[in-house]
């Protein structure tokens, strides 16, 4: 990947713009959480778990209600939206992935759906998400978390309709006592199959 300037060298944490942060450190980073979401990590107390809920019923009712603004606002400055091919996550270096989009990109896909001409979005997909099997571990970094749960995304565009199952890996940071998505990681069950239009958010 090639590497991008940081235009805006006096706010160094910000990098809701600009993709300067996605570099070796990075992907290195998130390919230490590829092979934990298949084990029992250190669990947090209920109070943490009952938070972490909470914030994921909230994105999928703001998904399935199409407030994409406020969706995008759940994301830390460096959260990534991570949809792979292969079935668990692979290596996004060298694997294909459904989508790897960092928070510049996500604010890309959002534009391009609020223009009304995406031809992929028209009309728009509706959807109902179905969330359970909630696990929430210690993130092993400051003020994070692991979460895992099981989903069924119900769509319906076009007059026809379809159940896409799988589980997310969310790793989540808490910021001025807010938890923000700095991992989402769709994993679906048919991932690595033929899938048919895949521009609607999982």
């Amino acid at each position: 990947m090639a590497k991008i300037s940081n235009p805006n060298a006096a706010d160094p944490v910000d990098t809701s713009r600009y993709s300067f942060h996605v570099n070796d450190r990075f992907y290195q980073s998130l390919l230490q959480d590829v092979p934990r979401w298949d084990k029992n990590g250190s669990p947090v107390d209920s109070a943490v778990t009952a938070e972490c809920q909470a914030l994921l019923f909230r994105e999928a009712r703001l998904i399935d209600t199409g407030q994409f603004d406020e969706w995008l606002e759940l994301f830390a400055s460096d959260g990534l939206y991570w949809v792979p091919h292969v079935r668990g996550g692979g290596d996004p270096r060298h694997e294909v992935s459904l989508a790897f989009d960092d928070r510049r990109r996500l604010e890309d896909r959002l534009a391009r759906l609020r223009t009304g001409v995406a031809y992929a979005q028209i009309p728009p997909s509706r959807t109902c998400h179905l969330l359970g099997n909630l696990e929430v571990w210690d993130g092993g970094r400051p003020s994070e978390v692991l979460v895992r749960s099981t989903f069924i995304i119900y769509e319906f565009r076009t007059s026809s309709q379809r159940a896409l199952p799988g589980w997310y890996g969310h790793r989540l940071r808490k910021q001025n006592g807010e938890w923000k998505i700095v991992l989402k990681q769709v994993n679906l069950l048919l991932s690595d199959q033929g899938l048919e239009n895949m521009s609607f958010v999982l």
